[in-house]
């Protein structure tokens, strides 16, 4: 299951790294067309729905790899048993937070699928089709987060911990700055 696991993370991760290449290719595409005349008002729809892709299937990767912004001012002066009881705190109040995002997200899209909603840009599709990264990357992160509340309650070190644990061991503190 770790593995299957780590490989949803990663290939999320791999995906929203597509989107933001995807992106790069319309802006130069979109560029080059302008001073070529052609009409690529179109683009800004895709590359919208794009970052908004790369953002939420690369959540899960970047929360298990310590690359979220997190308040350690307070964990780094406290015992390892009180740490771990606030790790256990936060990663409770996260997964009743990425609950409730997960649950409207999909709702949401869902209500748009059912009421037949056509994107509002240039591009007509059905705006349920671009809203799926949201609902994917949403649930892969609630996957995530319920996995590190796990992991933390069998008492092993938080993921996200080790992570930047290890960065620091060699010597990389560029996630600090």
């Amino acid at each position: 299951m770790r593995r299957f696991l780590d490989k949803l993370y990663d290939g999320a991760a791999i995906l929203g790294g597509f989107c933001v290449f995807s992106i790069f290719i319309l802006m130069i595409a979109g560029g080059v067309g302008r001073q070529l005349n052609l009409r690529v008002s179109g683009l800004n729809d895709y590359v919208a729905w794009l970052c908004a892709a790369a953002a939420f299937l690369t959540m899960a990767h970047a929360f298990r790899h310590g690359d979220f912004v997190r308040v350690t001012l307070l964990l780094e002066h406290v015992s390892a048993k009180t740490r771990r009881m606030l790790d256990v705190v936060c990663l409770c109040c996260a997964t009743v937070a990425v609950g409730y995002l997960t649950y409207w997200a999909t709702s949401f899209t869902w209500e748009s699928y059912e009421y037949g909603e056509v994107a509002t840009g240039l591009v007509a599709i059905p705006i349920w089709i671009p809203q799926m990264s949201f609902v994917i990357g949403c649930w892969i992160f609630m996957i995530a987060v319920i996995d590190e509340l796990v992991n933390v309650l069998r008492g092993q070190l938080p993921t996200y911990q080790r992570a930047v644990e290890e960065r620091h061991a060699k010597g990389d503190f560029s996630s600090e700055v």
